[in-house]
């Protein structure tokens, strides 16, 4: 198992476990993460589930695709860590991946 430690806008802590292959978004529909929405269900079509990853964790990430900083590009609060949480890939090299949830998002669906 792979463990991720989601840290809320209150500060409130969620460490949860995903397996090689998971996503982020996996995970938060997993054990039901309802700061981060993912609309559109991990189909890359808007930015719900944005996520600031730890500065020490982000160089271990697969880098963002053009389509995902295109989505990104519409997220609230952008920083140099922001990802989308339906693009990363859980993988043992991942174990104790932190990550942080936006205080706003951006729900293009619904605009």
């Amino acid at each position: 198992m792979i463990k991720v430690t989601f840290i809320a806008r209150d500060g409130k802590k969620y460490i949860v476990e995903g397996n090689d292959g998971d996503t982020l978004l996996d995970l938060v529909k997993n054990n039901n993460i309802d700061e981060i929405e993912g609309a559109c269900e991990g189909c890359l079509a808007c930015s719900t589930c944005h996520i600031v990853v730890d500065e020490s964790w982000y160089n271990k990430l697969s880098p963002a695709s053009d389509d995902e900083n295109d989505m990104l590009d519409m997220a609230f609060g952008l920083t140099a860590t922001s990802r989308l949480g339906c693009q990363i890939v859980l993988n043992q090299e991942l174990d104790g991946l932190i990550v942080w949830i936006p205080a706003d998002v951006n729900n293009l669906l619904l605009t």
